[in-house]
């Protein structure tokens, strides 16, 4: 089973609270920035989510989904 991450780059504020929560440690804040100038979180390896939703339940601005991806 694998899983997406989506963040929404306009919604993300650099908080770093997804950080803090993730099991696998796989969530990083990037160099990219978004449009209001924060640096906006990023999965560095989608491969080792386990989709357990830590990043989305605690981010505050609600810029985290996680999806399933079907298999093929």
């Amino acid at each position: 089973m694998s899983f997406k991450i989506k963040i929404d780059k306009a919604l993300c504020k650099s908080c770093g609270l997804c950080l803090g929560v993730c099991p696998k440690k796989i969530m990083v804040i990037s160099e990219r920035k978004n449009r209001l100038g924060f640096r906006v979180a990023a999965c560095m390896d989608e491969k080792k989510c386990t989709g357990c939703m830590a990043c989305a339940q605690v981010c505050p601005d609600m810029a985290i989904e996680i999806f399933q991806e079907e298999q093929e």
